[in-house]
């Protein structure tokens, strides 16, 4: 009987909080190249509960377009915040989006080494925001993660990687700062100098990729040392230092992969979320899926096809 009550009473509870209607604040966080960057706050209405966890968003866009508060977002932020998990969603300066649309290899490479770096940056700043408020948000400074879709997951890995290996770019974080996780939507590190390694261990990593994306690599494709270092290629390199890790890979899926998770694998995310942030376990898990009907689609592309098919956004 008490164990039927205590079901009954945690199901109410779990029903109650469901109910009730997320909450989204509007934030300044920076202003860099003369450009205000906003940040969404989505969480559950406040109470007295103990700090919670925080999820950084950056939205996809191939570093050209992109809204913080998308409405293809909107399910992927109300599940987390109504399961305690408080989201912010940012802006961040698309360096792509005012490039130059002709020119060689060298040209494209430059300017997708600066569309990243400035994103990461954003990250950064967006990070001291919510570091510096997180009293008055009830944040837990030590559970502050990244999340990202596409150029947004690119910049969420971007960020970590620099962090872990000292970049100058990352030294506006606090000294003892480290984040609590990355979730990365077909994301992927961008390097000029070789294969990207961690000189430290990283925050646990989701990584969502399909094998046949187009726009940024599952594995890795780069030219001389330069190019990008997917989510195959990450996980890779997490086994062997013995880091957390969580790879779901998709047999033959495009790009779109930059967005289903958001929809179809928030329990999967939020199980993520539970087992390595919260409870922290540590594990290294690969999920290799592929979807029905069976279409077997090109697996490999050259660099200068990857740079091109974010170029075409542009035009």
């Amino acid at each position: 009987m008490k164990r039927l009550l205590f079901c009954l009473v945690l199901m109410l509870s779990t029903l109650d909080v469901m109910a009730q209607k997320v909450e989204c604040q509007t934030y300044h966080y920076a202003t860099t190249d003369g450009q205000q960057l906003m940040l969404d706050l989505y969480s559950l209405p406040a109470d007295n509960s103990a700090p919670r966890p925080c999820m950084i968003f950056a939205f996809g866009g191939g570093f050209v377009m992109g809204e913080r508060n998308h409405e293809y977002y909107a399910r992927y932020f109300d599940t987390l915040a109504k399961s305690g998990i408080v989201v912010a969603s940012i802006d961040y300066r698309l360096g792509l989006k005012n490039s130059p649309k002709e020119g060689g290899i060298k040209t494209m490479i430059g300017a997708m080494q600066h569309a990243v770096d400035i994103a990461v940056e954003d990250i950064y700043a967006a990070t001291c925001f919510v570091l510096m408020n997180s009293q008055r948000l009830n944040i837990d400074p030590e559970k502050i993660m990244l999340s990202g879709s596409s150029a947004g997951a690119i910049a969420s890995l971007q960020a970590e990687w620099n962090r872990c290996n000292g970049a100058d770019i990352a030294k506006v974080l606090p000294e003892e700062f480290s984040y609590a996780a990355v979730v990365a939507c077909a994301g992927a590190i961008f390097s000029t100098e070789g294969k990207p390694k961690f000189k430290h261990e990283p925050a646990p990593m989701l990584l969502f990729h399909g094998t046949s994306d187009g726009n940024v690599p599952y594995n890795r494709s780069s030219l001389f040392g330069i190019g990008f270092y997917g989510s195959k290629y990450i996980a890779k390199q997490l086994d062997k230092m013995n880091a957390p890790y969580w790879f779901y890979s998709a047999e033959y899926a495009d790009h779109k992969i930059a967005g289903l998770p958001l929809w179809y694998q928030c329990d999967l995310i939020l199980q993520f979320i539970n087992d390595y942030v919260v409870e922290g376990s540590r594990m290294q898990i690969t999920n290799e899926v592929e979807y029905l009907p069976r279409e077997r689609h090109q697996t490999h592309f050259r660099p200068r096809e990857y740079l091109q098919n974010n170029y075409k956004r542009r035009q």
